[in-house]
């Protein structure tokens, strides 16, 4: 089949692994993040149709301050990293 289709074998690999990585990290999201870490990750990294938003502008979108949102999101991404981490410590 990958002849007919003249695929490279290793890049639909590399293609199906990411694919399953991205499951991954949004499972993680959805099941470890609070629905405030969620809604910060979400808008900060371009996670939602609207694309990234700065600190800032999450900061006016949700009436708290920029700092605030600052270290929401440096928990959240500790959070997601210790997942990550002890998923392949365990592999």
């Amino acid at each position: 089949m990958i002849d007919i289709l003249g695929t490279n074998v290793d890049d639909v690999i590399d293609e199906v692994e990411l694919k399953i990585q991205i499951k991954k990290l949004y499972d993680k999201i959805n099941n470890l993040l609070t629905s405030r870490e969620k809604e910060i990750i979400e808008l900060r990294y371009g996670l939602t149709p609207s694309g990234y938003k700065t600190q800032r502008e999450i900061a006016k979108k949700l009436n708290i301050s920029r700092s605030y949102v600052s270290r929401i999101e440096k928990r959240a991404l500790k959070k997601l990293k210790r997942e990550f981490y002890l998923e392949n410590e365990n592999m």
